[in-house]
Formats: structure tokens, C-alpha cells, sequence
């Protein structure tokens, strides 16, 4: 694939970015895609190595070597129906994938990967502004109607699929706009909203219908959304002839220590989000702001980073991140290969100005007045139990140590979708708190409810976007073979 020789001739390129002090001024993206002519060569550097790894460490097995070479040649729009045949949304992925492809490329042994996502990124981008990207129609309809809980990428990606069989869908959201987390959760500076319209004008195109502000079991997004819709899941399973749920992990994992209930300490998600209405032009957004303030965000992974890269844009006079377990090592190379490793990452938001800390624990929050001010925090040591042979935290004697706090984020990750709506269905759940669904056999995706399926974090826990496409896109095969018999729809 490429040109022979390519990897022993260039080097990896990274795309281009805006200079920190210059992006924290505004909201937009910042990095920008490949010329044509960088892509080229970023494509030639791919190895023809028999067995390209890249395609089993990617979660939708994007058929990497196949459009690289195609950019390569300059045929852009084949390399885009490649593109497409494996992954509803590169524009997405093109983002915000942490890329474990690239972790797994062959070349990653002993030299840097092949750029494979900024060779997506260039491809759907060159897709868009070509016309390339258009709707896709079923040519006929099957009568089959389909309800789909939830729009993020899961839902959306099972939602496209099952229109593109010819059922028709209808997409319920509990926000005010469609996109779930891909919306609400990601910043925009990291991937603009227009990206997300484009898609929905494309799959409303094809046939799918999309109802926001629709609260299940009372859940509903809060401020900012106006009246919200109940919709009763016994209803849904009345008039529709499969449901699929495909609500996230939304579930945020609590600190439970002395001090909690302190004004200024949130949860990430009810930081996040409120920056992106802002954006998008809502008005009455609760006034949670980093603005002048000494920020902690508790939590090492990329919803921290998030948070870092808001407060910095809000004008936060610090910003300090914390990460419990040890700081990783940074090696040249990839120990690991092909699986993905635990090794020091730095987002584009920890350039832009943050304090790291590695092996903290969170003892207490104190506060004036109701309101936080102080955070107490310990070192701490990581060693095997001799007992048990798991990992242990110890902390450190004598390591206490005091920051100042106006906001702290609380950014450890999520733990189970919203018990209520799977509850609401009688789901059945996993001992993680995720809807019980298997991926194998002709049950595929299926819940303990006769015509439920489940999909994305809802059914395997907090995970990435392409996992949340891949597991919509294998729903909705199963949701076609069980409404049809068979199914035609790629895995």
C-alpha cells in the first residue's frame, strides 16, 4: 500500500494548529486538516505489511490501508466511499479518536505511526466541501417503524443504518438538539457543532425523524431546553416494532469525602455542557464559570483535559489537574504494540497552560460561607497486596498538602447509564449497571425485553466514540434481522 518505499523517505506529519495564545480567544477548532499534497504523503508512508494491524486496533475496522493508498493515487472520492463503508462519521472520529489505529500500525514498532487520522480527517473534510457527502435513501420502505432512545453517536449511527434498510426511525432526545455527548459533551473548540447539522440534514434526508426535549422517566436535560415531552416506554413499545436504547453513560462517578456538599464543586458534566449552549446561542445557562478562579479538575483522562481547555478559555486565574494513579512513563516507542499503552499523553488543552499532578488523592474540601475555598489532598504509593495480588493505594505519611479552590470539577469518569430509563424499560442490568445485551448469536444487542435492544455506553459502559459507532452500526443489523429475517446491513 503506498508507495514501496515511503516509509523509509517521509517523516510523519502532524496537522497544523493555531499558536495557544491565540485559540484560547475563541471557541472555533484550531487544528486544521492536510493539503492535499501532505496527505499524499502521509499515504505513501503506508507499509504493505501483510497483515495491517491498524484495521483490528480500530473498534470499526476501518479499512485503513485500502483508503491511504487511494490517497496516495489522488482518487480522494473512492477513498471516501471506502471511508464510508466502515464508519458513518469520520467527521467525528477525524476529531476526537484518540486513534488507537495508530498505536497498532506496523511502522509504530521502531518509527512513528502512519498519520492515519489526519488522512481521515483530510478525506471526509475534501468530502464535504466537494458535494461528495449526500443523502442516501432506501429505495424502498419496509413499514417497519423503529424508536431509537438516545442521539448520540450510537444512536445515530443505528438510526442511519436502519433508514438505509428502509424502516422507518424516529430518534428521541431529552436535549434541545440532537447529538447527546457529541453535542453537549465534547468542547467546540475540539469539534465544531456544524459538523453534527450537516449529518442530520443528510440522515433526515434518508428518512429519519428526530424529537428533542423528550424526557423518559422524567429524565430530562434541565435548564435551557424548555418544556420537555414525556414519553412512556410502554407507549414506545406499543407503536413501534423494535426499540432501541442507546442513552450513554451518563451516570458520573462521585467524591464522597468531607465538604462535598460545598457550593462551587460540580461534576464535568454539568461544566461542559453549559459552555456549548453558550455557544450555540442559548440564553438563561446557569453561571458556572472558571472566570478568575483557582480551578481543580480532579480526573487525568479526556474529560479532564476538557475541562482545562474551558476554564483556560474562560480566563481561570489556574488551572490544576489531578490524576490518582501514578504519572505514566514516556517512552519513544510503543512497548505495548500493537495494543494501546499506558504511556504519558498531553492534550492540545494542557499546552495551552495546566498544572499536572500525578498520585493525589482527595482528602477533603473546606469552605467559607457555604462555599468552597481549600482542597486537602495526600500523596500516595502504589503497591501489590500480598494477599489478594491486586494493586493498592497507600498514602504517603506526612505528604497533606493544601491548594486553593474557587471550582472544582470532578471530571473520574462515568459509571452506568441513568438507572431510571433502563428501570423504566425493565432491563435488565449487568452487575456494572449496564443494560444486559450480548453481542453474539442471533440475540445479538437484544435486552431481557422482548424487542429491546441496546447499544453504545448504555450496553457496554463508558467508551469512546468510534466503539458508541461501532456498536450502533452491529445494532442495527441485529434490530434488521429480527424485524426482517435477514439482513443485507454491513457489521
Amino acid at each position: 500500500m503506498g508507495k514501496v518505499t515511503g516509509f523509509l523517505e517521509f517523516q510523519r506529519l502532524n496537522e497544523a494548529a493555531e499558536a495557544p495564545v491565540e485559540r484560547l480567544k475563541h471557541w472555533r477548532e484550531f487544528v486544521g486538516h492536510l493539503s492535499d499534497e501532505q496527505a499524499a504523503v502521509q499515504g505513501a508512508r503506508c507499509m504493505d505489511c501483510g497483515t495491517p494491524f491498524c484495521m483490528s486496533g480500530c473498534p470499526i475496522n476501518n479499512i485503513i490501508p485500502d483508503w491511504n493508498d487511494l490517497v496516495y493515487r489522488n482518487a480522494w472520492q473512492s477513498a471516501l466511499d471506502v471511508l464510508h463503508s466502515t464508519n458513518n462519521f469520520p467527521e467525528f472520529t477525524g476529531r476526537v479518536c484518540p486513534a488507537p489505529c495508530e498505536e497498532a500500525c506496523t511502522l509504530r514498532i521502531n518509527d512513528d505511526a502512519v498519520g492515519i487520522k489526519s488522512i481521515e480527517h483530510a478525506i471526509i473534510d475534501k468530502g464535504w466541501e466537494n458535494g461528495w457527502v449526500t443523502p442516501r435513501p432506501a429505495p424502498r420502505r419496509t413499514g417497519k417503524r423503529v424508536a431509537i432512545v438516545g442521539s448520540g453517536p450510537a444512536g445515530l449511527a443505528c438510526a442511519q443504518q436502519l433508514a438505509r434498510a428502509g424502516h422507518d426511525v424516529v430518534v428521541f432526545e431529552k436535549n434541545n438538539r440532537v447529538g447527546g455527548l457529541l453535542r453537549y459533551g465534547i468542547p467546540d473548540f475540539k469539534m465544531e457543532k456544524s459538523l453534527i447539522d450537516k449529518r442530520l440534514e443528510q440522515m433526515q434526508a434518508e428518512g429519519v425523524q428526530f424529537r428533542t426535549n423528550c424526557s423518559i422517566a422524567g429524565i430530562s436535560a434541565g435548564a435551557g431546553n424548555g418544556a420537555a415531552e414525556s414519553v412512556d416506554p410502554k407507549q414506545l413499545l406499543a407503536e413501534y416494532d423494535a426499540v432501541v436504547v442507546a442513552t450513554g453513560a451518563e451516570q458520573p462517578r462521585d467524591l464522597p469525602i468531607p465538604g462535598r456538599e460545598l457550593d462551587g464543586i460540580h461534576f464535568a458534566m454539568d461544566f461542559l455542557p453549559l459552555q456549548n449552549r453558550r455557544v450555540a446561542g442559548d440564553t438563561d445557562v446557569p453561571d458556572i464559570n472558571a472566570a478568575g478562579k483557582h480551578v481543580i479538575v480532579i480526573g487525568g483522562g479526556d474529560t479532564g483535559s476538557d475541562c482545562v481547555g474551558t476554564s483556560n478559555r474562560h480566563g481561570a486565574a489556574s488551572v490544576t489537574q489531578f490524576e490518582l494513579l501514578p504519572m505514566p512513563p514516556s517512552p519513544s516507542n510503543n512497548p505495548a504494540w500493537p495494543y494501546w499503552p499506558i504511556r504519558l499523553r498531553s492534550s492540545s488543552s494542557h499546552e495551552e497552560g495546566c498544572n499536572r499532578d500525578w498520585a493525589v488523592s482527595t482528602k477533603r474540601f473546606e469552605g467559607t460561607n457555604g462555599r468552597v475555598t481549600k482542597l486537602v489532598a495526600v500523596r500516595v504509593n502504589w503497591d501489590k497486596n500480598p494477599d489478594t495480588g491486586h494493586m493498592r493505594m497507600v498514602e504517603v505519611p506526612g505528604s497533606e498538602f493544601v491548594l486553593q479552590a474557587d471550582l472544582v470539577l470532578l471530571a473520574m469518569g462515568f459509571v452506568a447509564p441513568v438507572a431510571k430509563v433502563l428501570d423504566a424499560f425493565g432491563i435488565e442490568r449487568d452487575p456494572r449497571g449496564n443494560a444486559r445485551a450480548d453481542t453474539d448469536g442471533n440475540s445479538s444487542y437484544r435486552t431481557s425485553v422482548d424487542k429491546v435492544f441496546a447499544a453504545g455506553d448504555a450496553r457496554r459502559g463508558q467508551s469512546l466514540v468510534v466503539w458508541a459507532i461501532r456498536e450502533g452500526r452491529q445494532c442495527a443489523r441485529s434490530v434488521d434481522e429480527f424485524l426482517m429475517g435477514h439482513s443485507d446491513l454491513p457489521r
